[in-house]
């Protein structure tokens, strides 16, 4: 019996460390980036690189907006208009409409992307930090600049309302990632 119970004193507190030893968090080895990440975040790091990215993504997403949009819309609610239409006409001429209004879409999307990821890296990199002020002053270029045909007025509205979109949704990109 003493026996017995020296060797369960003994292995408790084998039993109690190996516990422990499964507790502490395994320290994971630190991996280096290889040659190819970092040429490919050096080019990424570019402003023109990650402009024109910007652009032709905007430009891709204004054109299937469009097209979603121009479906939806449908000036051919007037009856007199549909009465002297075909159906063939109908469908060509609402055909035509979607594709005038995807081409606008992803014209005015591709510059809205361009001018906003061109400002934010400028000031990005003239600033060295990457904060909410980057988003702001982005926004507020790239609002300001698509309503200046608009006068000074739409100007200033066009900047305080695309910063606050802007700083909107980088806030509700940051609580879901």
């Amino acid at each position: 019996m003493a026996s017995t119970s020296g060797t369960e004193s003994t292995e408790t507190p084998t039993s109690s460390s190996r516990s422990k030893e499964a507790e502490k968090p395994q320290i994971e080895p630190l991996r280096l980036p290889t040659v190819e990440e970092i040429r490919g975040q050096d080019i990424w790091n570019n402003c023109a690189v990650r402009s024109v990215v910007s652009g032709v993504m905007g430009g891709g997403l204004g054109f299937f907006m469009g097209l979603f949009f121009g479906a939806l819309d449908n000036p051919l609610t007037n009856p007199l208009v549909q009465e002297e239409m075909t159906a063939k006409q109908q469908f060509i001429y609402t055909a035509k409409q979607m594709g005038k209004r995807s081409i606008s879409s992803a014209k005015t999307f591709a510059l809205m992307g361009l001018i906003f990821s061109a400002a934010e890296c400028v000031v990005e990199k003239a600033r060295a930090k990457h904060d909410m002020t980057n988003t702001v002053v982005a926004g507020c270029v790239t609002g300001g600049s698509l309503s200046a045909k608009g006068g000074p007025k739409a100007a200033c509205v066009g900047c305080a309302g695309f910063a606050t979109f802007s700083v909107l949704i980088e806030k509700f990109l940051d609580r879901h990632n």
